[in-house]
């Protein structure tokens, strides 16, 4: 449930904190001293869209922070415990707008996207506006509000995935009949292509070492005479052959060691004259081993050729011609399953039986879930006026879709004898007020949001009734043990409320503040005398309120 508001900068609220119990509660107040901009300020908090011209004058950030408690809120819990925000039971939602257009969002103080707090709020709070009644005329929150009835969103859950397979499928086959001859060709072309592909043996690895052994290949004669001139300048008889100059160097840098010893420390014609001779081994070893097979060659030369012609028929370079290669065989896989007319009509078959199943089940339920709803809004219609009404609730059939196979249509005969039609063809304006909240009464044990908030939806309705209403709201607030806010001109509705809040709104010669106080016994009946009398309240007018209270 909502504890605790806090406000600070915020169109003419300077800075305000405000305390909230359990049950029904009422905001009361003059035109314009504030109430919606509660409402407003709250709906930042829940992830509604930023007005940076609702900052207050001359301040540069607006800051708003709302306190829940959610020891009762598993959906809430799971959804903190999802995104790693979980703080015990307190839940703390703070939004701050800035004049240099930057929003920000923070839950249990942590920085969150503005999305965020949108989608946590739908776990937190109801906001029904002064045009919530006419939303009731929508097919689909009709359908929506018989659905949370009934309590079906398993099963729809069951029949979106069955009607999306089944219309995929279908799709596909659609595609199948229409392109079944450019399937079967593209199936053919594709089997003869990965055939010569497998052929070629061709992976990027070992097409790069036969590019290299071919390279040396072509260059053999080159190689083999560079290889025997390197041998022949190290080892050979000729006197000028390095081995023979190095062993004369050798000679003469032993004299002139015997002349002066301390040029041994710098003599290291030993270990050149090693590493020399190592070299002119391995030149040899080479050369004796590396004779060029001209059956390998050939066979090189030849691969070579074939995967150049291959590449040169289909247009492709060497590069990702492997991963290439492994996108044919997944097409080559879809094609296959394409072109299997018969897998795919049974497929296809099974899938629409899946959707028939559980829409069959899903509009069955409706059925069941429609009588009940329909027989508890006719008896609260009753209790508000429509002495005579009666409400029902059709399931048209339709074409299936992820709903199922039925539309919703709420329907009403206001009077005694009238035939039932549509919603949005019979009722007035004062009379969808008073529809809507016998159908948000009756659906109430359905819905998981603890905390309501009703902005002004009584508009339109007085006298008798107007009390009737008070006592309705306040069963939403307390016996069905949740949360309620209603923001009311009428004394009636007011007077039922367990807390009532006063909105206030104080003007100087320079500047305008909006205030919210919890009426104490005394306060509440001047403040209902107000509501009824208007601005000269009479001694009259005080009995009547505390009547009203009592």
């Amino acid at each position: 449930m909502l504890e605790s508001l806090f406000i600070k900068n915020f169109v003419i609220v300077d800075e305000l904190e405000i305390s909230f119990e359990k049950g029904f509660s009422v905001l009361t107040g003059e035109t314009g001293a504030g109430k919606s901009i509660l409402i407003d300020a709250l709906s930042l908090c829940l992830g509604q869209r930023s007005d940076f011209n609702s900052i207050r004058k001359n301040q540069d950030k607006a800051d708003i922070t709302a306190t829940f408690n959610i020891e009762s809120n598993r959906y809430a819990q799971d959804w903190l415990n999802q995104h790693d925000l979980e703080d015990g039971n307190q839940l703390i939602l703070r939004r701050t707008l800035s004049k240099d257009g930057k929003s920000k969002g923070y839950i249990n103080g942590n920085p969150v996207n503005i999305n965020d707090l949108k989608d946590l709020s739908e776990y937190l709070i109801d906001i029904y506006g002064q045009n919530f009644h006419y939303s009731l005329l929508k097919p689909s929150v009709q359908r929506e509000i018989l659905d949370g009835f009934g309590k079906l969103q398993a099963l729809l859950s069951q029949v979106k995935d069955a009607y999306q397979k089944w219309h995929t499928l279908s799709m596909d086959y659609d595609n199948y009949l229409k392109n079944k001859e450019a399937y079967e060709h593209e199936r053919v072309e594709l089997v003869e292509k990965i055939k010569e592909f497998k052929v070629l043996d061709f992976s990027n690895n070992d097409w790069q070492e036969l590019q290299d052994k071919q390279k040396k290949m072509a260059n053999s004669q080159e190689l083999i005479e560079g290889m025997q001139a390197c041998i022949n300048q190290i080892s050979n008889d000729d006197q000028f052959a390095l081995l023979n100059q190095l062993k004369g160097l050798k000679s003469t840098f032993s004299n002139l060691t015997k002349i002066d010893g301390n040029l041994s420390k710098i003599d290291t014609l030993d270990s050149v004259f090693l590493d020399l001779k190592e070299f002119d081994r391995e030149l040899n070893h080479y050369l004796s081993h590396e004779l060029i097979d001209s059956n390998e060659q050939k066979m090189i030369e030849e691969k070579i050729k074939a995967t150049f012609d291959f590449l040169r028929k289909h247009r492709l370079s060497p590069e990702g011609l492997e991963d290439l290669a492994q996108e044919w065989e997944q097409r080559l896989d879809v094609l296959t399953t394409l072109t299997q007319e018969q897998d795919i009509k049974s497929e296809l078959d099974r899938a629409r039986q899946n959707f028939d199943r559980a829409a069959g089940q899903l509009t069955q339920q409706r059925l069941d879930a429609a009588k009940l709803l329909s027989d508890e809004i006719t008896q609260r219609l009753n209790h508000l006026s429509f002495k005579d009404a009666s409400f029902s609730i059709a399931l048209v059939p339709c074409e299936p879709n992820i709903h199922g196979n039925e539309r919703i249509e709420f329907n009403i005969a206001t009077f005694k004898g009238a035939d039932l039609r549509p919603l949005g063809k019979v009722a007035s304006g004062g009379e969808l007020s008073r529809i809507s909240l016998a159908i948000r009464v009756s659906s109430i044990d359905a819905i998981e949001v603890p905390t309501m908030i009703f902005d002004e939806v009584d508009v339109g309705i007085g006298g008798s009734v107007a009390e009737t209403v008070g006592l309705l709201l306040k069963t939403l607030g307390e016996e069905n043990n949740k949360q309620a806010f209603v923001i009311t001109h009428l004394a009636q509705v007011a007077a039922q409320s367990s807390n009532h809040y006063k909105v206030s709104k104080v003007s100087n010669a320079s500047d305008t503040t909006s205030s919210i106080d919890l009426l104490d016994s005394d306060m509440r009946i001047k403040e209902i005398a107000r509501m009824i009398g208007g601005i000269e309240i009479s001694e009259k007018t005080l009995a009547h309120a505390r009547e009203l209270l009592n």
